[in-house]
């Protein structure tokens, strides 16, 4: 089994739960829950929780970035490239808030992926609402780690 199928595997056998196995303890704490897996796309459900709010009570900024983050890691993984890519810019665009006890949903989508740069776009949408909660975009460039 080549590293694209194994960590897409990995991915595709949590559909529909709770991530419990992963390489980023960060995502454990995220906990989202994976709704679908394919080259270079993602969708997670996250339950916004209180420790993840700000002063207002809202989904804090900070976490919304990081979600993106994390999951563009995982959107590059699925790619099966032999090293490991590292974050140099983002942008997000905030356009609605999220409150505990929501259910937002990331989708990620690899828009370019050249052999030293790979863009890629994240969008968390409230599907309930049918508002879109916020959009990004991330470059990550290759480095001279390899994956384990």
């Amino acid at each position: 089994m080549n590293n694209q199928s194994l960590y897409k595997d990995l991915l595709a056998g949590q559909i529909n739960q709770v991530v419990t196995n992963s390489p980023s303890p960060f995502m454990l704490w995220l906990a989202p829950t994976v709704r679908a897996v394919a080259d270079g796309s993602l969708t997670f459900e996250f339950t916004v929780k209180p420790v993840m709010t700000n002063l207002a009570g809202t989904l804090h900024g900070g976490v919304t970035a990081a979600m993106m983050d994390d999951m563009i890691g995982a959107t590059i993984i699925t790619l099966g490239r032999r090293h490991l890519f590292t974050t140099i810019n983002s942008a997000i665009d905030y356009f609605a808030p999220a409150k505990p006890g929501d259910v937002v949903t990331g989708i990620t989508q690899v828009i370019k992926a050249g052999r030293e740069v790979i863009n890629v776009q994240f969008e968390l949408w409230n599907l309930t609402k049918r508002r879109l909660l916020a959009r990004g975009y991330s470059n990550c460039l290759k480095t001279g780690l390899t994956r384990p």
